[in-house]
């Protein structure tokens, strides 16, 4: 059975977007970038929300070949692309970049992704970890905090009906002040 770990970044209080889908408030260290890379490199299988999947494929595919492309950038944007990916739409027609594209209940095929034997699974996009979260499919959630708050927007955790007891397994500090937190669901 395959682990599913929500990771995002996220503000102090608790938005992984501001208004408009602003992320600018979470640009991450050369540190912070590495480890987010690493984690895409070991990352078995991705699984995305439509909005999160068109902001990620509208920049990650083509950044290695940007003339300012740091080496950092190139080796994140290579790992991306060789990492299989899932998106989740009802809207989007077609994906690309080692991704295939599910139409139908998302929280039907989590489960069933989940059930597979197999390499560990990251999910992304507030929207889609939120049905995750209230089917009770997350086994982690890594929250990657940035000291800021932004006030409104998306948020990371969605309105539960029970309540999701956690073990904390990790934590770690980057430069900035930010802080990764790691935390197992307890079954």
């Amino acid at each position: 059975m395959r682990k599913l770990t929500f990771a995002m970044n996220v503000s102090v209080d608790g938005y992984v977007a501001a208004p408009g889908d602003d992320l600018g408030w979470g640009v991450p260290s050369d540190e912070l970038f590495q480890w987010w890379s690493d984690r895409v490199g070991s990352t078995g299988l991705a699984l995305y929300g439509r909005r999160l999947w068109e902001g990620m494929s509208s920049h990650w595919p083509t950044a290695d070949q940007q003339p300012d492309a740091t080496p950092a950038a190139i080796e994140y944007a290579g790992r991306w692309r060789d990492m299989p990916k899932v998106v989740f739409s009802s809207t989007a027609r077609t994906v690309d970049w080692n991704a295939r594209l599910v139409t139908g209940d998302a929280v039907t095929e989590i489960a069933r992704l989940k059930a597979e034997d197999g390499g560990s699974m990251d999910i992304g996009g507030a929207t889609l970890a939120a049905a995750a979260m209230r089917a009770g499919l997350i086994d982690e959630y890594m929250l990657v905090t940035a000291p800021v708050l932004v006030g409104s927007g998306t948020p990371f955790f969605t309105a539960l009906d029970n309540w999701v007891n956690l073990t904390l397994m990790e934590t770690r500090t980057f430069p900035g002040g930010v802080l990764m937190t790691r935390y197992e669901t307890k079954r």
